[in-house]
């Protein structure tokens, strides 16, 4: 593809991501298979672009608004090339020559608009705070009142692109072995800080080139999401269950972790999810997972199993705000205020009724990919009480290693403090005889 087709396919493709009401990456997916013509040089390109312009929504809608442009993917795009890479209007005018597959030609306005940006960069001193942070209205007073004086750091550190972790398939391979193969490949990559069966790839390759990805000797989670699955620390020949299992990717880290004996339910409300993640499931060489659709948080199926289960996971929806730097749209699709409230109710009610699960002695771990404390401290301090069977379990005590990634006796990471994903994560006992009345 020549530089102006790759832009106008950016455009084609920000119409697509805005229109449709699906996560950018699942649009994205979408959208490249319907163009397999598109190779992977191109493509790359295209989604390197693509993220960029989402990583830089707010910025450039302030700059638009400012001289009195509407807020869509072309004007966005001649914005970013001004701002951003400092082209003159007439490179960009060269670009938008109504070509075959270019771009339409510059439209006057569009060229007194690239003649009032140039020369300025994409940060203003008139910005306030929230924009030149991409932080939505919605989310900064909870996150202000979570990093206090880090919150413009931990902002700045949710802008930079996520990392590419790997997690290691024990049942297909080892670590080393597959250190060895990346290598073997071209590519740089070394063992993840805490998580043991990690790997960092320090490039971004095409992940059609990685034959271990097809083979289930790994999988593509996050080194944080890694760590959420080892507290879980499920043993073989237990019965676990995931609870918000989704697509599967701790599912699959539990499954491994017991060797492929015991009992691993995945349990979820999206039936779409649970048939993806059973695919992964039977890639990875797992037999010992069993997926469950679930009507609702209290389904029938919860009340038949009560206390069955020797550890049960409960990685809860929430408002994604650790995402930020791997999905920046999802800053921009997560719920306003009223949202946010009725998100906390559902977490809570969600964690009440999968700890019916729970048998005496066993472990409940509550997990969120939020960094508000309204969706991980706070409902701990809520639920405890509420059901005095359980106790939580000092992170010291589970998993000393990472101690240094405490928030008080809770895993508590974010993009800043550990480069991964931002994660939250309580451990919980029952304990193994019940007092009157407990939960």
């Amino acid at each position: 593809m020549t530089p102006a087709a790759r832009l106008q396919a950016t455009i084609e493709l920000m119409h697509e991501v805005d229109s449709v009401p699906r996560p950018a990456d699942a649009v994205v997916s979408v959208w490249f298979r319907a163009r397999r013509y598109i190779g992977n040089t191109d493509r790359g390109q295209i989604l390197e672009l693509l993220y960029a312009l989402l990583r830089h929504h707010a910025r450039l809608g302030w700059w638009l608004a400012r001289h009195g442009r509407e807020d869509k993917p072309r004007n966005r795009l001649l914005a970013w090339l001004t701002l951003k890479e400092g082209r003159t209007p007439d490179q960009i005018k060269r670009l938008f020559d109504g070509g075959r597959f270019a771009p339409a030609i510059l439209t006057d306005h569009e060229h007194a608009l690239l003649v009032k940006l140039q020369g300025s960069t994409i940060d203003h001193p008139g910005m306030p705070e929230e924009v030149r942070l991409e932080c939505p209205s919605w989310a900064a007073d909870p996150l202000r009142r979570r990093f206090k004086e880090a919150f413009s750091q931990e902002m700045a550190a949710l802008l930079t692109p996520a990392p590419l972790d790997l997690r290691v398939n024990p049942i297909k391979s080892t670590r080393e072995a597959m250190l060895g193969a990346l290598k073997d490949l071209g590519l740089r990559a070394q063992p993840s800080a805490l998580a043991p069966f990690g790997i960092r790839v320090q490039e971004r390759p095409s992940l059609a080139s990685l034959p271990m990805l097809k083979h289930g000797e790994v999988e593509i989670q996050d080194e944080g999401s890694q760590l959420v699955a080892m507290l879980v620390d499920a043993r073989p020949g237990e019965r676990v269950v995931d609870f918000c299992a989704g697509a599967g990717g701790k599912t699959l880290a539990i499954a491994a972790q017991m060797n492929n004996k015991g009992h691993v339910v995945a349990c979820d409300v999206m039936e779409g999810r649970l048939k993806r993640g059973a695919e992964r499931f039977r890639q990875a060489g797992l037999h010992n997972i069993q997926t469950r659709l679930l009507a609702s948080e209290t389904d029938r199926w919860i009340k038949r199993h009560k206390g069955g289960f020797d550890r049960v996971l409960v990685d809860a929806p929430c408002s994604g705000t650790g995402t930020w730097r791997r999905n920046p749209d999802a800053r921009w699709r997560a719920p306003e205020e009223q949202g946010l409230d009725k998100l906390v109710s559902l977490q809570a009610r969600i964690l009440a009724s999968a700890a019916r699960l729970v048998k005496p002695g066993g472990r409940l771990v509550y997990a969120t990919c939020s960094m508000l404390s309204e969706e991980n401290e706070e409902q701990v301090s809520a639920f405890l009480p509420a059901h005095p069977a359980f106790r939580a379990v000092p992170l010291r005590e589970v998993a000393p290693q990472l101690t240094s990634s405490a928030h008080s006796d809770y895993l508590s990471l974010t993009p800043a403090r550990n480069d991964t994903d931002g994660f939250f994560a309580a451990v919980m006992q029952r304990e193994a005889v019940s007092p009157p009345g407990g939960g």
